[in-house]
């Protein structure tokens, strides 16, 4: 008899996320969806929908303007789920109907975080779903301090409840198309309180699980920290100050020019950290400088941190690489840092990810491109998609069928990370018997 084989814990979360993608899709399908009151196609649907239940940001239709109050509680629903995982959300309630939670479903759970501590994952669990109840409130609460006196009471309130939700998944989504169609935080480019209000639930979202588990249970003694924890405040701090500063140099004369100093510092710092992969923005990228541009898909493509909300190849990902390229010019025989060693597995993991990830994004350009595209705004797309930011020049709309496809699919990859969805596709218990001999091949 044939073995009934079981899915992998990748193949469970790729699964789960397709299922999550299809059924946000039909939702939206619905008339009630959308202010017209007519049904939306099924491509515009499938796109929003991914792009939402992935955390990008990438629209096709204006997210207040188009789709009902129905249709947005859908789409924020998609992100609160994606931003978290599927499996964290699904965890959450098997521990509050207080039913037991079996060792593979902890397994799954584990590799959808990003935890390699199984037996911790529940404890773990309850931290995410409590630090997220409070950082998204206390974003909210703050945003209605500027939303409510612009809003009213209601709509202020539910618009500052969906703007935290959204920066603290690193969605991208925004309501604020009343004013004008896609214009994003634009609005708010020099209000000190909305600016470092998002930027903190981007941070937050955007540093990992697994680091905030170590900063609750060891505060302040920093030299306790896990290995994980250091890279990750390390670069984070590194990634937005000297980007901030970049930024603020590239663009005083172009995309900031005629903005007061203040205003200009406060649209450098947000250029600086939306990229990794919060998808707002309080410019139009399409008056950014070409090097505004280039900096910009340079930090899509570096991310946010493992086992976050955000997306992109990782923070850690990049630096384990950099470890690996100054301990060969040393000569060094083992890749390290802050006194600890990083395993090779670890390095070649890293490379499989950065690769697989250029080459998507590469394939995303080009098909961009082929639809008579502009280069630099292809680019800034394709890296957009699969590093799940939502930054746009403004050209997602004018994709043709195909071209937005491919977009769909890169959002998806993206989400899933590019190599855990190959492995979905590809992954074999068997493993081969024999190895093949080596031969060596000239590098260089």
């Amino acid at each position: 008899m044939l073995r009934k084989q079981r899915l992998t814990h990748v193949q469970t979360i790729a699964l789960g996320y397709f299922i999550m993608i299809l059924l946000g899709t039909l939702l939206l399908m619905l008339p009630a969806a959308s202010r017209s009151g007519e049904s939306t196609g099924f491509l515009s649907c499938l796109f929003t929908a991914t792009s939402a239940s992935c955390v990008t940001g990438l629209v096709v239709k204006d997210t207040f303007t188009y789709w009902s109050l129905f249709g947005q509680l859908v789409i924020i629903m998609l992100i609160q789920i994606g931003g978290l995982g599927f499996m964290t959300i699904s965890t959450f309630f098997f521990l509050f109907l207080r039913k037991k939670i079996g060792l593979r479903s902890r397994e799954v759970m584990s590799e959808s975080v990003n935890s390699s501590r199984v037996g911790e994952i529940l404890g773990l669990t309850r931290k995410i779903i409590l630090g997220t109840a409070i950082f998204e409130c206390a974003g909210a609460l703050a945003l209605a301090f500027r939303f409510v006196p612009r809003f009213g009471l209601w709509k202020g309130l539910y618009f500052s409840v969906f703007h935290s939700i959204s920066a603290f998944c690193n969605a991208g989504f925004d309501l604020m198309g009343g004013t004008a169609p896609y214009a994003s935080m634009t609005e708010f480019s020099g209000d000190v309180l909305v600016n470092v209000t998002l930027l903190l639930l981007i941070l937050i979202g955007g540093i990992g699980f697994a680091v905030w588990s170590d900063l609750a249970e060891k505060k302040w003694r920093i030299r306790r920290y896990s290995l994980h924890t250091k890279v990750v405040l390390v670069t984070t701090a590194v990634l937005v100050v000297i980007p901030a500063l970049l930024f603020f140099l590239f663009e005083r004369q172009v995309s900031s020019a005629g903005r007061s100093l203040g205003e200009q510092v406060l649209c450098a710092l947000f250029n600086a950290v939306t990229p990794r992969t919060a998808g707002m923005s309080t410019v139009d990228l399409a008056q950014l400088s070409d090097s505004g541009k280039l900096l910009t898909t340079i930090l899509m493509f570096i991310g946010g941190c493992p086992g976050s909300t955000a997306g992109g190849v990782k923070t850690v990902t990049v630096v384990v690489i950099l470890a690996y390229v100054v301990s060969g010019l040393k000569g060094s025989t083992y890749v390290g840092m802050f006194g600890r060693r990083i395993s090779e597995d670890s390095v070649r993991k890293a490379y499989t990810v950065v690769s697989v990830n250029l080459l998507l994004a590469l394939f995303g350009t080009l098909c961009i491109t082929a639809s008579g595209l502009n280069l630099s705004d292809a680019i800034l797309e394709a890296f957009s998609a699969i590093s799940t930011v939502g930054l746009s020049t403004g050209i997602t709309r004018d994709l043709n069928s195909v071209c937005r496809a491919v977009i769909i699919l890169l959002m998806y990859c993206g989400r899933l990370g590019s190599v855990s969805f190959a492995t979905a596709l590809l992954e074999k218990r068997a493993r081969p018997p024999v190895t093949a001999p080596y031969e060596e091949l000239i590098i260089g």
